[in-house]
This record gives C-alpha cells, sequence and structure tokens, in this order.
C-alpha cells in the first residue's frame, strides 16, 4: 500500500473514531481500538505491520516530551516515593507475575518474562486519556508512574530476550549495573540536553526556531540515551520536567503561543493514531496464529489481564501498610487514600502504545538462525491485553470512580483564584511605580487601575462562586460586546478584501490579531 493512501486512511480512521467516540459518550481509545481493528480488514491494510522503531525512536518521545512539560513537578515531589516504587518494583512485580502465568500455560522462560517485561508497564498517553476525571493527586501518581517505568521494562525486556538468544548472562552485579546504567545514564542525558535547550532558547529570538529546538529536544534525548544503552525514555523525560520548571521564566510569550498552537495538535494525531494501530496490528497478529495457537493465546490474554490488575491493586494494598507501618510522620498520614481510591487507581493501570513496541521488538530469530519461540504468540498476547485493558477497564472506570464516591478535586480552580487574585493586586500595587519609570501620562495609569481593580473584582467574584455578582455580570457583559465588535471589525476586514481596497497579506496580517483576542476573550486557549 503506497504510504500517501496509508496516510490518508489513518487520518480518516482518527477523525472518525473521535467523532465517534464524543457522539456516543465513550472514551475515544476504545472507539479508535475498534476502527483500527476494521481498518485491518481492508485487503491492502492486511499486510501492514508497524515497525517498532516506529514507536520507540518516532511517537514516543513526542508523547512523554508533552506529558513531561504538563505534569505537576509539586506532585511529583510530594508523591516521590510512592512513583518510585510504583515505576521500579512494581513492574518487576508484574513481569515475574505474568512470566508465571505464560509459563503455566507452556511458555519458555526466557519468551514468558518477554511477555511479562512487554505487559509491565503502564502507558502514560492512555492514563491521560482515559483517566483524565481522576482527582488531581492521583492523576498526577498515575502519570508519572507511566512515564519513569517504562525504562525498568526495557531492561527486564533486553535482559529476557538477551539470555534467550545467549547474548546476556543473569546474575546479580550484572543486572545491578544495567539498571544503574538505564537510570543513572537516561538521567544524566536529560539533565545534559535540558542545559543545552536552555541556553539555545535563550539566545534564539525568533519562535520558528526556537520551538524547532524544543522539537528536537526529546529526540536528542532518546538517540543519546540509546546511543550508550541508558534509558531514553528517562533521559526524555528528565529533560521535559526540567524545561517546565524552566521555561515560564526563560521562553518567550510569542514561543510559548506557537507551542500551544503546535504542541496539543501534533500529540492529539499521534496518540490517536497509535491507537488505531494498535487495532489493526491486532489483526495481523491474529492472521499469524493456527487455530490451536489462537485458543491458547486467548486464554493468555484473560489470565495475564486478571494478573495485571490483581497484582496491581495488591500491591497498592500492600505497600500503603507496609509505609504505614514503617513511616508515622503526621505528613505521611496527610498522604494517605482511602481503600476505595486505590481501586481506582489499581483499575486506571492501562496498556498502550509502548507494550506494543515492546512485543514487537522481539526479534525474529536466534543466534543459530531458528526462529524466536512464541514470538507471534508474545505480539498476539501483548495486543490482546492492551485491547482489554483499554476497552474493558475503560469502559469499568466511571462505573468505580462512582462507587468510590471520590471527593470532587476543586484545588486547582481554587489556586488559579489564588494567583490571579495575588498576580492582579501586586499589579495594582506596582502601577505608580512602573509607571513612574515608564513616564506614563496619569490619564493612562487611571485606566489601567480601572481596568485591574474590575478584572480582580471579576476574580474574587469568581472565587466565591456567585453567578448573580454585578462584578461577573459587568464582566459578562463586557466580554459579549467585545467579541460582537471583533466580528463586527473581522467581516468589515474580509469586506474590504472582497472590494479589493486591501490585499490578502493585509487581511491575514489583521485577522492573526483579531483571532488572538478573540481567543483570549473566550477562553478557548489550550494550555494542558
Amino acid at each position: 500500500m503506497l504510504g500517501l493512501e496509508l496516510v490518508v486512511a489513518l487520518g480518516a480512521a482518527v477523525l472518525l473514531g473521535n467523532v465517534l467516540g464524543r457522539r456516543f459518550h465513550v472514551a475515544p481509545p476504545v472507539v479508535l481500538l475498534v476502527v483500527g481493528a476494521l481498518l485491518g480488514f481492508v485487503p491492502a491494510v492486511r499486510q501492514t505491520q508497524l515497525p517498532p522503531e516506529v514507536v520507540l525512536l518516532l511517537f514516543l518521545p513526542v508523547l512523554l516530551y508533552w506529558e513531561s512539560l504538563t505534569t505537576s513537578m509539586r506532585e511529583i515531589r510530594t508523591n516521590l516515593r510512592g512513583i518510585v516504587l510504583l515505576s521500579t518494583v512494581l513492574v518487576i512485580l508484574t513481569a515475574g507475575a505474568v512470566a508465571v502465568a505464560g509459563h503455566t500455560l507452556g511458555l519458555a522462560w526466557g519468551p514468558a518474562w518477554a511477555l511479562g517485561a512487554a505487559v509491565a508497564p503502564t502507558d502514560a498517553t492512555a492514563v491521560g486519556a482515559l483517566a483524565g476525571s481522576l482527582p488531581r493527586r492521583q492523576i498526577t501518581v498515575l502519570r508519572a508512574e507511566s512515564l519513569v517505568n517504562d525504562g525498568t521494562a526495557l531492561v527486564i525486556f533486553g535482559l529476557a530476550v538477551g539470555i534467550t538468544v545467549g547474548e546476556e548472562h543473569l546474575t546479580l552485579p550484572h543486572v545491578g549495573a544495567l539498571f544503574l546504567l538505564a537510570y543513572g545514564g537516561g538521567a544524566a542525558v536529560g539533565v545534559a540536553v535540558a542545559w543545552v535547550n536552555m541556553n539555545l532558547r535563550r539566545r534564539l529570538d525568533d519562535p520558528l526556531l526556537g520551538n524547532l529546538v524544543m522539537i528536537l529536544a526529546p529526540f536528542t534525548a532518546y538517540l543519546l540515551a540509546e546511543l550508550i544503552h541508558a534509558s531514553g525514555v528517562l533521559a526524555v523525560v528528565v529533560s521535559g520536567l526540567i524545561m517546565a520548571q524552566v521555561a515560564p521564566s526563560l521562553i518567550r510569550a510569542e514561543h510559548r503561543r506557537q507551542a500551544l498552537a503546535f504542541w496539543p495538535l501534533a500529540t492529539f494525531i499521534i496518540n490517536s493514531a497509535l491507537f488505531v494501530l494498535v487495532g489493526v496490528e491486532l489483526q495481523y497478529a491474529l492472521r499469524h496464529l493456527s487455530r490451536s495457537d489462537l485458543q491458547d493465546a486467548l486464554t493468555a490474554v484473560g489470565v495475564v489481564s486478571v494478573v495485571l490488575v490483581a497484582v496491581r491493586i495488591a500491591f497498592l494494598f500492600s505497600s500503603a501498610y507496609l509505609i504505614r507501618a514503617i513511616d508515622r510522620r503526621p505528613q505521611q498520614r496527610q498522604r494517605r487514600m482511602t481503600h476505595r481510591a486505590r481501586v481506582v487507581s489499581g483499575f486506571a493501570g492501562f496498556r498502550g502504545a509502548v507494550s506494543l513496541a515492546v512485543a514487537l521488538s522481539v526479534p525474529q530469530t536466534l543466534d543459530s538462525g531458528a526462529p524466536f519461540p512464541d514470538r507471534n504468540f508474545i505480539v498476539f498476547v501483548t495486543s490482546g491485553v492492551i485491547v482489554v485493558t483499554l476497552v474493558v477497564q475503560g469502559l469499568l472506570l466511571p462505573g468505580v470512580v462512582r462507587w468510590a464516591r471520590l471527593p470532587r478535586d476543586t484545588s486547582v480552580d481554587a489556586e488559579e483564584v489564588l494567583a490571579e487574585t495575588k498576580a492582579t493586586e501586586e499589579a495594582i500595587e506596582a502601577l505608580p511605580r512602573l509607571a513612574a519609570e515608564q513616564g506614563t501620562t496619569p490619564k493612562v495609569v487611571e485606566w489601567l487601575r480601572q481596568e485591574y481593580e474590575a478584572h480582580l473584582a471579576t476574580v474574587r467574584a469568581k472565587g466565591t462562586g456567585t453567578d448573580g455578582d454585578p462584578a461577573l455580570l459587568h464582566n459578562r457583559h463586557y466580554t459579549d460586546l467585545r467579541l460582537a465588535l471583533i466580528a463586527h471589525r473581522r467581516a468589515t476586514v474580509v469586506r474590504l478584501r472582497d472590494e479589493r481596497e486591501i490585499d490578502d497579506t493585509v487581511l491575514r496580517r489583521l485577522q492573526a490579531t483579531l483571532d488572538n483576542e478573540e481567543v483570549r476573550l473566550a477562553g478557548r486557549e489550550q494550555v494542558e
């Protein structure tokens, strides 16, 4: 199939899946998987297989970098211990439990551990797409866990495949060295790439060049880490977390506006396309299994899916009681969550594209030239587990959340009101001094003071939650009138272009200014 035809088909599938998901109130990833499976029936698509390099080297760095940039560093620091345990100990235990289950079902130990490593890590993009309604603390822990646990899984996978093909040996010092290199080397590369990124961004005035550096950063971090056999995933995550902290004071406003226009669209397309490709890959794997192998594989999908949820929930409860027994500090008690909230976190361990890429990375042959044992079986079971976690757990999660009766998380709204109030108050306080430094006329100073005081009254009214407050009514009327005037100005400019009094170049310039003003007033800018 020609590449262009595949791009069109994939784009149409992404569009259809998201439209249907929103129309019928089903999580889009679930619908995208189904659309991908149906797309696999198209003859030209039947022989299309997703190369693992596409996910690991092209899609994954972009998605991980954006997730890192938009994750709360404060929440990560607060819950660091839990995140570390989930992204290391839980991954090892999960891979081991799946390996035992796989061996019981007939796999040799090497392929069984390869399967365990493939399905052990949760997926950051799937978590973000399906668990976005959870409280901020839970969603941050889930996202941070998903950002880091890939490194652990890839080390286990490398050992499993290496031992199977005869290239690795299993000793405690060797395994320890691999983990040290994966995490220490990955973190060091991430810090180095972030440092270079910061210095380049300070010196580049052109938003296009600045955002080109931003686009290159995750690929560079991943590539350099892989060259030294460290964790490319961790390198990207560390680089993104550092840039998220320094960017507000380092990057210019026009750079940020351009980035916010590009990154959400790019990650949306890539993320949706990956879910479609998982569905296509499931079709491909299905056709390469015999009838008897298919029955065994379907049994394995069910068993492994149950094992994943059971091990995760058991670990969440056992680790909580262990921490309570060891750490009795008051601040530790404040971080405790309810048993029902832990069950929700247990059901939110979605698998995604990383698991599929790991499974597809299983080599075709051994060093002897013989086929790698049960490779098609591993790919199919991994694809099936991804489908089960996304479809079954994704559909069950809203009901589990309702059962858990989690309190509504209003902390983000409250902190937004606090920050905006404080910023506006201090701006009003600094107005006379700044006006004197700028040599501003008293009339302009008074006009700005009235504007800022009106804005402050609106923010305070939002904080009280009183819809009928005069300040809110005033702001609503002001916004509606401004938007109506913008629409009138835009119509005038278009009419002048149609009457050939101005050129299209002039229209585009004025239209950009009007669009920016309209988006700001309507509050439709996407910042997460």
